[in-house]
This record gives structure tokens, sequence and C-alpha cells, in this order.
């Protein structure tokens, strides 16, 4: 994770069709000594020619946008590693979050978190770290996938994969891909499991690359649409 002073500033590209969120935020970051805003602009297609031109680290990415919207947008950068994109979101207005998730976004940022989240959040998806945000990225995991007797609400031919993929992974790997989908952190994992949390990693990185996913976004979202989780499951916690 970016520290401050340590190496270059991350490089921020801020996406919104209201400009006065769009200058918050730029106020916000501007007194952060290890981000630079490097340019905001208020729609999908604009965001694609300035992370091409600007090169950013993180782009914070609208949902609901005039000439291409925060989904088409994210699925256009990620394919061209051209950023990790973190959706922007009031989540009561956003009913497309879960399909950001699959077009590659690295998580969700509510657009009045505090200057300290959001500086936090930047920081730690420079550093290649999957943001599960406590506030939305439960309620809308439940909602997307969610539904009465465990079946999945999201068309199969958009599935991040199938069950079946369980079988690639060792009783251990199973083990904490169940955690990981209840919101556990490594620290978290390692204490329920009596494990060392580089072990932990291990596993989780063992995980990821056996099912093809991206970080733990992924993984999270694979356990709900495989059964593994489920919404209202007992003993399951919101993420972060």
């Amino acid at each position: 994770m970016s520290e401050p002073g340590a190496g270059p500033p991350i490089r921020v590209l801020i996406v919104d069709d209201q400009h006065l969120v769009r200058s918050g935020f730029t106020m916000m970051l501007s007194v952060e000594d290890d981000i630079e805003v490097v340019g905001d602009v208020q729609n999908g297609e604009l965001a694609l020619t300035a992370a091409r031109e600007h090169a950013p680290d993180v782009i914070l990415m609208d949902v609901q946008m005039p000439v291409m919207d925060g989904i088409e947008a994210t699925r256009a950068i990620v394919a061209a590693d051209l950023g990790r994109v973190v959706i922007l979101t009031t989540f009561d207005r956003d009913d497309y979050l879960f399909d950001a998730l699959r077009a590659g976004a690295s998580g969700f940022l509510l657009k009045n978190s505090d200057p300290e989240q959001l500086v936090d959040a930047i920081r730690s998806v420079a550093g290649g770290h999957a943001l599960l945000a406590p506030e939305v990225t439960t309620r809308v995991i439940a909602a997307m996938v969610g539904t009465a007797g465990g079946a999945t609400a999201v068309p199969a031919s958009t599935s991040l994969g199938s069950a079946d993929q369980l079988s690639r992974l060792t009783d251990r790997e199973l083990e904490v891909l169940t955690l990981m989908g209840r919101g556990r952190s490594n620290a978290e994992i390692a204490a329920d499991l009596f494990l060392g949390e580089a072990t932990v990693k291990t596993h989780v990185s063992n995980c990821l690359a056996k099912l093809h996913l991206r970080d733990r976004v992924q993984a999270v979202v694979f356990a709900y649409e495989v059964g593994l989780i489920r919404p209202t499951e007992s003993g399951s916690h919101p993420l972060g």
C-alpha cells in the first residue's frame, strides 16, 4: 500500500457528471502529498480519453452518466489496463453496481465518504487491494445474488463461474474462500483457522489463481454465486 513520501504520487482521475462532486473530491485530495489528481471529466467516453492521456493509477467512477455510463467505461478501461476503477455511488440510486463488479471494478466508495476514508481507499486500491466497503458491497451482493431458496438472480451467461470449480480447491482453500465470502480479512481468517497470516495469504492467492478470479471482490461475488455463502446465512457479517 502506498504511504506518504514513498515513491511517486498516486495518480487519480475523477469521473462524475456533477461538477460539485468532482471539485469536492479534488479539493479533499489536493492536501495529500502522495496523491495527485491528474484530471476530472464528466462521462465515461471522456474518461477513456483521459485515462489514455494521463495514465492514472486509480479512477473514481460514477455509474449514471450521459454519453457513456460508468459500467461501460469501467469495462473498457479494465480491458485496456488503463487503471484500477473504484465506483462512486450513493447506492440508493445506482441499480447496476453488481454489473460494475463484473466489468472489473476494484470496489465501491460512497460519495459522502469522509476525507480519511477517501484517501485510505485510494491508497489501498493503488496498492493492489480490493475495496470492500461495508456500507455498500454486502447490500449489493445480497440484493443482486441472493434470492429465496439460494437461487441466483444473475444470468448464468454473466456468471464468474460454477460450483463445479470448487473441486479445484483443497479443503483448506475452500474454508478460506468461505471466510473471504463472509468478508473476513487475512488476520481474521488466520484467527478463525489457527493459521499464520502468511499461510492465509498463500491460500488466498491459490484460490484466486485456481478459480481465475482477479481479486477478493470477485472472490466474494463467486462465493455468493455458487451458493457457498448466502446473504441471510447465520454468522456472516458486513464486508470490510
